[in-house]
C-alpha cells in the first residue's frame, strides 16, 4: 500500500507563542508536518523555497509588510503552495483583499483547533476555505475581489434552476462554509458522494470554486 506523504505547513506569524501553539496543534495530526515558521513576510520569502510547504498559514498583521501585501510575492516563490490567511480581522474588505491577492482561504484565530486542522487538510485537497463567520460577507468580498458588482449573479438564476433537490442541499452546505465531510454527515451520505455532487453543482452554476458558489447562494437567498 502506497504511503501518503504528510502535508507540509509553514506558519507565518509575528507572535512566537502563537507559532509554537499552532505548531504543537498541527503536529498532533499524523497527516500534517510543520515544515517551519517565519516571524514576518521577509523571513517567509527567504525560508519558504527550502521549506517547500504545501500549505501556508499567513497572518495579515505582520510587522513591515502586511500578509495580504506579501501574498503575490509568496505565490511567486511558492507556486505550488496553498495560502490560508489566519487573522483576527472580520472585516469584509480584508477578506476581499485576500481573495484578490490569491489566498485560497480566510480563517479566524478564534476558530477551534479541530476546525483549523480540517481547514489545512481541505486546502491541501484544493478546496477554498472561508470561516463560517465570514460566509455572510462573501458577496461583498468576492464582488470587490473580481471588480464586479454583479459577480456570479447574472448566471445564477438559470444555473440554480438546473440543480436537483439534493444538489440544492449541497449548495446550502457550501454556503454555510461546511466541508464535504460535514455536509455528508448532515445529509447521511458518504464524503465521496458529496464531492461528486459538489462538482456537479459547480459545473451547473458555471463557477470554478466553492467561494463563487457560496456567493451565488447568498445572492439567491439559498441558505
Amino acid at each position: 500500500m502506497e504511503t501518503v506523504a504528510p502535508i507540509r505547513v509553514m506558519i507565518v506569524d509575528d507572535h512566537t507563542l502563537l507559532r509554537r501553539g499552532l505548531s504543537a496543534l498541527l503536529a498532533g495530526d499524523p497527516r500534517i508536518v510543520v515544515a517551519g515558521d517565519a516571524a514576518d513576510a521577509g523571513e517567509a520569502l527567504r525560508r519558504g523555497p527550502a521549506l517547500a510547504p504545501d500549505v501556508v498559514l499567513l497572518d495579515n498583521h505582520l510587522p513591515g509588510v502586511k500578509g495580504v501585501d506579501a501574498l503575490p510575492a509568496l505565490k511567486e516563490v511558492l507556486p505550488a503552495a496553498r495560502i490560508l490567511m489566519l487573522t483576527v480581522s472580520e472585516d469584509a474588505d480584508d477578506l476581499a483583499a485576500a481573495l484578490r491577492a490569491g489566498a485560497c482561504g480566510y480563517l479566524l484565530k478564534t476558530m477551534e483547533g479541530e476546525a483549523l486542522v480540517d481547514a489545512v487538510l481541505r486546502a491541501a485537497r484544493g478546496e477554498s476555505v472561508v470561516a463560517p463567520a465570514m460566509t455572510g460577507k462573501l458577496v461583498h468580498a468576492y464582488r470587490t475581489a473580481t471588480g464586479s458588482r454583479d459577480a456570479g449573479a447574472d448566471a445564477a438564476p438559470s444555473g440554480v434552476a438546473l440543480l436537483s433537490p439534493r444538489e440544492l442541499e449541497i449548495l446550502r452546505g457550501i454556503a454555510r462554509g461546511e466541508s464535504n465531510k460535514e455536509i455528508g454527515r448532515g445529509l447521511g451520505i458518504a464524503e465521496t458522494t458529496v464531492k461528486i455532487h459538489v462538482q456537479h453543482v459547480l459545473r451547473k452554476l458555471g463557477v470554478a470554486s466553492r467561494v463563487q458558489a457560496a456567493v451565488i447562494a447568498s445572492t439567491q437567498g439559498i441558505t
